[in-house]
């Protein structure tokens, strides 16, 4: 059972001549990794590393899909006060 384990979830890569770790592209389909997204590199031992993917900024990025939303006029910013005058 430990062999079945091991050929589902081990693959293999290559380091590129610039230094650049490729993740394979069925590893990349099933964990839905997309371009940009960070990874953390722990070295453990010589020749032993944890690769984790970083988890994203809570809410990053709402403000530009509201935006974007495709209805005319939905969202607008509003004209704020300052709150120096608060």
């Amino acid at each position: 059972m430990a062999c079945v384990r091991q050929y589902l979830t081990s693959m293999k890569t290559t380091i590129s001549s610039k230094g650049q770790l490729v993740l394979p592209a069925a590893i990349r389909q099933q964990d839905d990794i997309q371009p940009g997204q960070e990874f953390e590199i722990e070295r453990l031992d010589r020749g032993d590393y944890r690769l984790r993917r970083c988890a994203p900024v809570p809410n990053e990025g709402v403000v530009d899909w509201l935006l974007a939303c495709p209805v005319k006029d939905f969202f607008v910013p509003l004209d704020s006060e300052s709150t120096d005058t608060l």
